[in-house]
């Protein structure tokens, strides 16, 4: 079992095809068949289903996978850790960060990264909590950044800020700078929310619900919007509330664009979490990085 062999059973996986990885890594499908097909020899089982014009994992491949994605990882942190040392450059930061994370504040500490490493290359990519630290675990990002902790054994989780939780609305809503007893009240509004994913929950995106169920009110009208930015504009015209991040929406309150529902009964923040794989290779860029981040305020 070799190194391009589990590299290419991971390809096959993600990428859902043969065809898609042969594409991916610019070889013949016959190639890529002929690969897994020796892997599965040496291993005496099967590695994938086939459903469709897809695959699947079989038991044996899931049972693989996450020991070809330590050796990936274990492979890019060898890369990373010679390159590092010839070159002496602070290098390339990979970030995964669930996109209402991705705001002006990590911005700000990109930014004061950045003046300290004038060499440094940032790559940010957005993703669920859950998609975070898969990316993590995987070697495709070197930090974290997601709700809560996870409690995996492989990942080094800690909490880095509190987000406090606030309510948006119109400046021309009613209520709009006023201060309610309860949340109760805004029961009849409508709602915009992120979209509630099957196995995918974001646990920010639930807030606003469990908000309603603790307090007896089982459903609200609601709509799924995606996008921070689109509930926030969304907001300001008017067509709901929200259940937004107070920073993220700090500007826009300032500039009068949004105005604030403050409810007496309601004080809730989410925890971001910083995760990076245990024992992996950490240049003196995500170093600089992590030290930001537990400094500053995202």
């Amino acid at each position: 079992m070799d190194s391009e062999a589990l590299a290419t059973f991971l390809t096959v996986h993600r990428r859902g095809g043969v065809s898609a990885a042969a594409s991916a890594l610019a070889r013949t499908q016959s190639a890529i068949s002929r690969r897994i097909a020796l892997l599965e020899e040496e291993l005496g089982a099967p590695l994938f289903e086939r459903i469709g014009r897809g695959l699947r994992l079989s038991q044996a491949g899931q049972a693989l996978v996450p020991h070809a994605e330590k050796v990936a990882a274990a492979l890019g942190d060898a890369a990373a850790a010679v390159e590092a040392a010839k070159s002496g450059a602070a290098g390339t930061v990979h970030i995964a960060a669930v996109g209402t994370l991705a705001s002006s504040g990590l911005a700000a500490v990109l930014a004061t990264l950045k003046s300290s490493l004038p060499d440094l290359d940032i790559r940010l990519q957005t993703a669920t909590s859950a998609e975070v630290s898969e990316k993590v675990r995987a070697g495709d990002a070197a930090v974290g950044l997601r709700y809560y902790e996870d409690p995996s054994p492989d990942l080094l989780c800690k909490i880095i800020h509190h987000e406090r939780l606030v309510i948006a609305c119109a400046p021309t809503h009613p209520l709009a700078g006023k201060r309610l007893k309860s949340l109760v009240r805004l029961s009849r509004e409508r709602w915009l929310a992120f979209p509630q994913q099957p196995r995918r929950a974001e646990p920010y995106a639930e807030a606003i619900f469990s908000q309603f169920l603790v307090r007896g009110v089982e459903r609200i009208d609601w709509t799924a919007i995606d996008s921070l930015t689109a509930q926030k504009r969304l907001v300001e015209a008017g067509f709901g509330l929200a259940l937004l991040q107070e920073s993220a929406i700090a500007e826009e309150v300032g500039q009068g664009n949004l105005a604030l529902i403050r409810v007496a009964d309601l004080d809730v923040s989410v925890p971001v979490a910083c995760v990076v794989r245990r024992s992996a290779f950490l240049s003196r860029a995500t170093r600089a990085l992590l030290t930001e981040l537990e400094r500053g305020e995202l």
